[in-house]
């Protein structure tokens, strides 16, 4: 049976983030069944709106949307239900919840939550530090991280440093490679929180092979052997054990996932050392 499709529209006055983050995780739910995405970014004039209801009348599907100008939400929610596409403010229900707890009338203000404020410049700051110790640089300095990620090559370090990075959390990565000594000041790292990313020797096998058939590099080498990768797997596990470092198995997560993880051991650890210091 064939995958049947369905289109998507997405109407943001900000980035559409938000839109675009809840509707791929239901739709994520429906196998056999792939949302065609109109992505509407920054939409805050009648000119802007009136090209969208003209392609929503074109493409009729589902319509999401995160407006707070109300009589743009009024105009959008009367085209919608003209040509029976059916319309739902995404924010509208927590926004009711927030205000029946708090008592308070909130303020319109598109793109809010993209204002230049101290956690704004505190992501871009661990987005530089980040960018500046990936892959095992400038390591002389590893005690300012609040992260440090270690694993051989291909567990998805990079990736994930960067992600963590995008939530405010400084976060370097050093590779282990065979016959490399670790930096010195590695495993006299007292401030930052230090994490082992493991993965299957097959899985890490299968990665670098595609890395070398993109890159048209020789395949028959010890970085593709099983044995060898099965014997790096196994050096670094030990490495992780000795020290009592946490581990992170990545064989069948996503980045989003191995990130929620090392940000839930990064809060507790932040915990005990605030109790320490």
């Amino acid at each position: 049976m064939g995958r049947s499709y369905f289109h998507l529209h997405l109407v943001s006055d900000a980035t559409g983030e938000t839109l675009i983050a809840v509707s791929r995780a239901v739709s994520a739910q429906y196998q056999g069944v792939a949302s065609i995405e109109h992505i509407y970014p920054l939409v805050r004039t009648q000119a802007q709106l009136d090209k969208i209801i003209a392609e929503i009348r074109a493409a009729p599907g589902i319509v999401l949307f995160t407006l707070v100008d109300q009589a743009l939400i009024d105009q959008l929610e009367e085209a919608c239900r003209e040509c029976g596409a059916p319309s739902l403010s995404v924010l509208q229900p927590i926004s009711s919840l927030f205000h029946s707890y708090l008592g308070t009338t909130s303020t319109a203000r598109p793109g809010a939550q993209h204002m230049l404020n101290a956690d704004y410049f505190k992501r871009i700051d661990a987005l530089n530090y980040t960018m500046l110790h990936d892959d095992g640089q400038h390591s002389d300095n590893l005690e300012e991280a609040d992260v440090v990620l270690l694993g051989v090559s291909r567990t998805s370090k990079t990736p994930t440093s960067i992600y963590l990075a995008n939530r405010g959390i400084k976060t370097a990565n050093v590779p282990l490679i065979p016959g490399v000594a670790l930096p010195p000041n590695v495993e006299s790292l007292r401030k930052p929180l230090i994490v082992g990313l493991l993965a299957s020797p097959e899985r890490i096998v299968q990665i670098r092979q595609n890395r070398l058939l993109t890159l048209n590099a020789e395949i028959e080498t010890p970085y593709v052997d099983r044995m060898s990768v099965a014997d790096e797997v196994a050096t670094s596990r030990r490495l992780f054990a000795v020290h009592n470092w946490p581990t992170i198995d990545v064989t069948r997560r996503s980045i989003e996932e191995t990130a929620a993880a090392i940000i839930d051991l990064h809060r507790a650890h932040s915990m005990q050392f605030i109790t320490q210091a």
